[in-house]
């Protein structure tokens, strides 16, 4: 019987760079764009010389990179080992498998550990998949000679093979693969985790919704794995909403992640696990989702995207040679992070509170450049909806000058020149609230949020200057089990949910 779980991408709003350092706060949001693993037995029965094996066989397919690697599992050290010298593997998974077999090992007695040990002796077939806009497809699009909008994405296959990076002279920071920065390895990884750990019987993802410490459970494995696989203990924003969804996130002491760091030199895997498991995860967590009436919108510049670590790397290096002013920097960013965040909470009570004047004043702004908002009418409950709209857009501007300012004095280009003209015009657009370059900014796809449901307004815009829509919305869910494979099943979240005008 296949397992099928799912994770989210996500886009950090606000906190970039800032969310790698406690206290600071990151506003993520969860999107529509998911990652599934299918995990199922590589071998219909145990054969009858299994009780002899030291090894079982483990079995990766990416379906979109047209690779497969195989692999042996330690039964005794739970440690993977590829099979060809000449397969470059995928270390999220590798550290997926092993840390979620290792948890199984740590949660359970006797017994379930006999029923644990049938299930790795029949080897793991392995299948990740994710959603097309993980992935930039221009090139396909523009090779088929169709528009750069959403409705030549939407015409695409799911879960199409997926573009290569080719080798820049420049010298920039370009990934193998050109993606659009919706966290493709935390969603993975995270997804994998899920699988397997529902596979193994150590959570019932389907009761996730009465019982959450099944999910305490996936995010500890997912984190560590997730972490280790990267070479470093990041933030973890990525992983936390790809498990929980939407959230304002404070990241973990790395400490928690000390001993899976001293495993990677030799420390046992089962001691390492139960270390995590029994660790003090300190992150905070709280619901957030954007407030009603109001949509995610991303676009795709067409540039590859940025390498992450690269950029994080320079920044703490400016950090470290000129302390004073990153500390002016960051304290001013935070105070600016909490403004937006408070206005965002604010409209969402306004909402609540007053639905008919809340609905009125969105529905009137919609159609209108923001410079026109202000003169709406005269009535002073939409007048104070207006502010609050307001506010939130100036917030945005003051963070977005700030990460210019951070860019430059690091030397690397949080908000490149051909970005800023990019967001000041979808500013400028009628019914856009604000734009950014979510997490760690770069040659990533940008993000606006919108008012109403509607964003025809931008999807032509953007078309007009080269810039592909794509299909992403918030989703605040995090982790789920699938019904079935999304090849077969018709799970296509990120198509089916675009409105077509």
């Amino acid at each position: 019987m296949a397992v099928v779980a799912s994770a989210p991408g996500k886009v950090l709003m606000t906190g970039g760079y800032l969310v790698l350092e406690r206290p600071n706060a990151g506003i993520v949001l969860s999107t529509n764009a998911r990652f599934y693993a299918i995990v199922k037995p590589l071998h219909e029965e145990i054969k009858p010389d299994s009780w002899a094996w030291v090894y079982t066989d483990v079995k990766l397919t990416s379906p979109q990179l047209s690779r497969q690697s195989n692999y042996k599992l330690s039964l005794k050290n739970l440690t993977l080992q590829t099979v060809s010298s000449s397969d470059s593997g995928n270390p999220f998974v590798e550290h997926a498998v092993q840390y979620a077999v290792a948890a199984a090992h740590a949660k359970f007695d006797k017994n379930n550990k006999d029923e644990l040990h049938k299930l790795l002796l029949q080897g793991l077939d392995i299948t990740i998949l994710g959603c097309n806009d993980f992935y930039s497809y221009r090139n396909q699009i523009e090779a088929r000679g169709l528009p750069l909008a959403p409705e030549s994405l939407a015409a695409l296959p799911p879960f199409a093979s997926i573009t290569f990076n080719a080798e820049n002279p420049t010298g920039e920071c370009k990934p193998e693969v050109a993606k659009t920065g919706l966290g493709s390895s935390a969603a993975m990884t995270s997804a994998v985790v899920a699988a397997l750990l529902h596979y193994f019987g150590v959570v019932n993802l389907s009761l996730l919704l009465m019982d959450s410490s099944g999910l305490d459970v996936v995010h500890m494995i997912a984190q560590s794995a997730h972490c280790i696989a990267q070479g470093k203990v990041g933030s973890g924003f990525d992983v936390s909403s790809a498990v929980y969804g939407s959230q304002r996130y404070v990241r973990f002491s790395p400490d928690v992640l000390s001993s899976a760091q001293v495993a990677v030199k030799g420390m046992p895997l089962d001691d390492v696990i139960v270390d995590i498991l029994n660790g003090k995860w300190d992150h905070e967590r709280t619901k957030f989702s954007l407030p009603p009436l109001m949509s995610l919108l991303l676009g795709e510049p067409g540039t590859g995207g940025s390498s992450t670590p690269s950029m994080v790397g320079a920044v703490k290096k400016w950090q470290k040679s000129d302390p004073q002013n990153a500390q002016e920097t960051w304290t001013k960013l935070s105070e600016l992070n909490s403004t937006l965040e408070r206005q965002f909470n604010l409209l969402s009570k306004l909402a609540e509170e007053n639905w008919d004047v809340y609905k009125r004043t969105i529905d009137r702004c919609i159609s209108l450049k923001s410079d026109k908002w202000i003169e709406l009418g005269t009535d002073p409950r939409e007048e104070v909806v207006v502010k609050v709209l307001l506010g939130a857009r100036e917030a945005m501007l003051g963070i977005r000058n700030l990460m210019r300012s951070m860019g430059q004095a690091a030397g690397v280009p949080i908000e490149p020149e051909s970005q800023t003209r990019l967001l000041d015009a979808t500013m400028g657009i009628e019914g856009v609230l604000l734009a950014g370059v979510p997490g760690a900014g770069g040659f990533d796809a940008i993000f606006a949020v919108t008012l109403g449901d509607s964003n025809q307004n931008l999807v032509k815009a953007w078309s007009s200057l080269n810039v592909l829509a794509l299909l992403v919305r918030e989703d605040p869910r995090g982790v789920s089990l699938e019904t079935g494979d999304p090849r077969t099943a018709g799970i296509m979240s990120n198509i089916s949910s675009f409105r077509i005008e």
